[in-house]
C-alpha cells in the first residue's frame, strides 16, 4: 500500500457512476414529485449520461461532471424554495475493467437467466 499522497498529487477519478437521492425537508408537503420532476429535467440537459428508478437518479459520466449535475440539483430545488435538502450519494469507481449502467445490470440479469 503507498503513502498518502499530497492531494496536489493527486486528480479525480475519470469517470464514475452516481447513485443520489436528494429529499428537500421543511418545506410543508409529503410530495416531491415536481422537484424530482425539474432535476430530471437538469440531468437531460447536462448531457450526463442517467436513468431515474424509484428513490433517486443514478449518473454516469466524468466524475467532476457528475458532481457537478448533484450540486446544480441542489441549486436547482433551493432556488425553487426549499431551504433545506439532504442527499445521499453512493459513488463507485473503476480502474480494473469499464462499468456503466447498462453493463452493471446486465451482470445481475445474466446470472438471473441462467
Amino acid at each position: 500500500m503507498q503513502d498518502a499522497a499530497n492531494l496536489g498529487d493527486l486528480v479525480t477519478p475519470g469517470k464514475c457512476l452516481a447513485d443520489f437521492s436528494l429529499v428537500p425537508i421543511g418545506d410543508g408537503s409529503t410530495s416531491y414529485a415536481a422537484q424530482i420532476a425539474a432535476i430530471q429535467r437538469l440531468c437531460e440537459k447536462s448531457g450526463v449520461k442517467h436513468t431515474m428508478h424509484a428513490t433517486g437518479t443514478t449518473l454516469e459520466g466524468p466524475w467532476d461532471q457528475v458532481h457537478q449535475v448533484i450540486g446544480c440539483a441542489h441549486s436547482l430545488v433551493h432556488r425553487q424554495g426549499t431551504g433545506r435538502i439532504q442527499s445521499d450519494v453512493r459513488v463507485s469507481t473503476r480502474t480494473d475493467k469499464p462499468q456503466g449502467l447498462d453493463t452493471e445490470v446486465q451482470s445481475v440479469e445474466k446470472i438471473l437467466a441462467a
